[in-house]
């Protein structure tokens, strides 16, 4: 094995800790960016002139970061290795006028973010978060990490065929949250959340907020083998590409590219949007890297050219429930190492260049690897990979970790998978 850093279980423990902590796409990248400050990035604004010295930079909007690290020596014409993720998660969020009930109750008016398993939210303590935007343009985070909603479901008494005929939830009746009795007054949840982050009523001007489950992530199994927890699709790949990326930073003149992390918002619902995969943030700054290095446009295209990206994102492990579901030849199962996602038809971005390479990488970091494709009688998923290839012209390989309850409020994956992708991504990322 070749790399300088190998993570271990205690990469796990802090994947763990790292969910807990970003319960939205705004703290998940405010957390990223904690731990590049950590490793000797610095954060540049996208108006500000930017300069080609060497060193770890990020770049911060919105639910997205981009960070990449130039070792000393590179030129114009260097070529990046891209890690790419997303940030968000299928949830429930806060709609524009949110204080609404009904017959005695106070609720929150909510919409459905993603495919989400939309039984997997009730009766469950959710809590709030996200950001709120102040009257000086400015940003708060704001956790409340406490059982402040429910969405209940009906009794069984009141719906006697349920267990035979299966639960049907409208999204639009079904899923609003209670957070209390009495008559709805019209601003509460916004005194509320001023309250809670110390800032008049009257200065917050807009928020993007949501609810997560406040059950902390945990160890599961008679071996705890297994990790439970929420957002796993796709902050485990998020949190193993922050780890990554410093690493690889901290091998210096070692490196043979310029190492990048690219986490994206959106993804759930198409990445169109100026901090998604298919809007330009990525094309620009890396544009903007090159010129800042004296690059020109042919630099740039030259750069393109050599680079590579990893698109990381959560795959299918088999299901012993619903084996039939699944491909009969590719049975990827937790603890088996990363997996390489393969659909023809484009749904993935990986061809046999993408295998080999992958392939390789894992081989360095001495990390074994399994193969994931579709059954074809189902529909395949998709991700970042594609859109990031067709968009930028950049050779795109899909990959990721192999989880159960993928979009539910809770997932499942194996306890070594995080920091064997870890070390995988370390291997690419040094190059």
């Amino acid at each position: 094995m070749t790399n300088s850093v190998r993570f271990d279980r205690g990469h796990t423990d802090d994947l763990m800790s790292f969910l807990a902590a970003s319960p939205s796409p705004y703290h998940a990248v405010a957390n990223a960016a904690e731990r590049l400050e950590k490793a000797g990035f610095r954060q540049v604004a996208e108006v500000d002139a930017w300069d080609g010295e060497s060193g770890g930079k990020y770049v911060l909007r919105g639910g997205a970061i981009i960070a990449w690290y130039v070792p000393e020596g590179a030129d114009a014409t260097t070529p990046y290795r891209i890690v790419g993720a997303h940030t968000d998660s299928p949830n429930l969020r806060v709609k524009p006028i949110p204080d609404t009930g009904a017959r005695g109750w106070r609720q929150i008016a909510v919409e459905v973010y993603g495919g989400t398993l939309l039984n997997t939210w009730l009766d469950r303590d959710l809590g709030l978060s996200g950001r709120v935007t102040l009257a000086d343009g400015s940003h708060r985070l704001i956790t409340v990490d406490r059982a402040l909603l429910r969405v209940p479901q009906l009794a069984v008494h009141l719906d006697r065929s349920v267990n035979a005929e299966g639960l049907k939830l409208d999204k639009q009746r079904h899923m609003t949250p209670i957070w209390g009795l009495g008559e709805v007054a019209e601003g509460d949840l916004i005194a509320f959340v001023a309250e809670e982050t110390g800032v008049p009523a009257e200065e917050i001007k807009g928020w993007d907020l949501m609810v997560h489950s406040i059950e902390p992530p945990s160890y599961l199994g008679r071996d705890r083998e297994l990790v439970a927890g929420p957002r796993m699709d796709n902050l485990l790949s998020v949190h193993a590409g922050t780890a990554a990326l410093a690493a690889a930073a901290g091998t210096g003149s070692r490196l043979t590219g310029i190492p990048v992390l690219a986490a994206f918002d959106h993804e759930e619902n198409g990445s169109q949007s100026d901090t998604g995969a298919d809007g330009p943030l990525l094309g620009t700054v890396l544009e903007r890297s090159v010129f800042a290095r004296g690059g020109s446009y042919e630099d740039r295209a030259r750069a393109f050219a050599g680079t590579v990206c990893l698109s990381s994102d959560t795959g299918h492990a088999l299901h012993p429930n619903y084996s039939e579901r699944h491909d009969p030849g590719h049975h990827p199962m937790p603890n088996g190492g990363p997996i390489l996602k393969v659909n023809v038809n484009q749904r993935y971005a990986t061809d046999g260049s993408g295998r080999a390479l992958f392939a390789a990488a894992c081989e360095r970091a001495d990390v074994p690897w399994q193969s994931f494709v579709s059954n074809n009688s189902m529909p395949c998923g998709t991700t970042i990979g594609p859109i990031t290839a067709a968009r930028h012209g950049i050779a795109t390989v899909d990959i990721g970790v192999a989880i159960l309850s993928m979009h539910s409020a809770r997932e499942l994956c194996g306890a070594e998978d995080p920091y064997l992708l870890a070390n995988a991504l370390t291997a690419f990322l040094e190059g």
